[in-house]
């Protein structure tokens, strides 16, 4: 069967250097693509496989000259090993109700987001962002996206997760959530969640973004077992 779109006519470009936001005293550089309205969504599929990330209409891997640690996650969902801790995560939780949104930007989500960006990102690259950034992140990308939002039994708002759909499973472009609830864990709690729903769905991964190995702020993804990781010589058993 043929694709719908030409690879030979897809042109990328390559971010000038800029410090890593991960790892100290390292320089990062991106490769990246624009996807269209047309072509977009079984692009976003290729590509994801391939170890690239969507952000809007751009998805991109990193091009670093002097480093390669970062490695594209997906969690074998199949397997996936339920422990204790997830367990309990899971029953704090279970009052939560969970609604499957369509991609339209709301301004109590973006309530959500300032709160959630103060808290853990202060002063990063989206704690700047207005409510017409946040509108064109949810609605202007050219994928097959779900809003995914997270309510208590008074119907507040705790969360909210931008899910790309894939042929092999979901993607999680985007989570945040009510810092001030910390004895929820919800970050885990809406991880836990997707993971559940691709085991519903049938499909046997739920796509994490990057993995960089001595980073904290990456270091909660190998938490959940087994995963995957991709190396250049493809898709292979993660650490444990």
């Amino acid at each position: 069967m043929s694709h719908p779109f030409d690879p030979n006519k897809i042109q990328f470009y390559l971010t000038v250097p800029a410090p890593c936001p991960y790892l100290p005293n390292l320089m990062e550089r991106k490769v990246f693509t624009q996807l269209d309205p047309i072509d977009g969504p079984i692009l976003n599929n290729h590509f994801t496989q391939l170890g690239f990330r969507r952000s809007q209409n751009v998805i991109y891997r990193p091009a670093c000259e002097n480093c390669n640690s970062c490695e594209s996650l997906r969690i074998r969902v199949t397997d996936f090993i339920t422990r204790k801790s997830f367990r309990r995560v899971n029953s704090i939780n279970a009052d939560i109700r969970v609604s499957i949104m369509p991609s339209v930007a709301t301004y109590e989500q973006f309530e959500l987001l300032q709160q959630y960006l103060i808290a853990r990102h202060n002063g990063g690259g989206m704690s700047d962002m207005d409510f017409s950034r946040y509108q064109m992140m949810v609605e202007e990308c050219a994928s097959e996206t779900d809003v995914i939002e997270f309510r208590d039994t008074d119907n507040n708002l705790l969360g909210v997760t931008l899910i790309d759909n894939l042929f092999d499973g979901y993607s999680m472009v985007y989570s945040f959530f009510d810092t001030r609830l910390s004895s929820r864990s919800l970050g885990t709690f809406m991880i836990l969640n997707q993971i559940n729903r691709c085991k519903n769905d049938g499909l046997p991964y739920l796509y994490l973004g990057y993995w960089v190995k001595g980073s904290k702020k990456m270091q909660y993804k190998s938490r959940f077992q087994p995963h995957e990781l991709l190396s250049k010589n493809g898709w292979h058993e993660g650490e444990t």
